[in-house]
């Protein structure tokens, strides 16, 4: 399972789609979010600026990614 660092309390999910490199800009993730299924610990989530912890687990494109708190190193 693919490991996301984050370095504060949370990333939303628009960060993490830039992160994965599933869109360009922040803005996209409207639109992105519309045409693509992506689960939040299970359950469908549409909204970007949901806030996304260390712990969490998020799928999209059938693979599962897990938030992690970053131990201080950028990743």
């Amino acid at each position: 399972m693919p490991v996301v660092n984050i370095q504060s309390e949370y990333m939303t999910l628009s960060q993490f789609l830039k992160r994965i490199n599933a869109i360009d800009t922040g803005g996209q993730a409207k639109f992105f979010l519309r045409e693509h299924t992506v689960r939040v610990n299970g359950e469908p989530e549409v909204r970007r600026g949901r806030k996304l912890r260390p712990g969490d687990k998020v799928e999209i494109f059938h693979q599962v990614y897990v938030i992690e708190a970053s131990s201080g190193h950028a990743d």
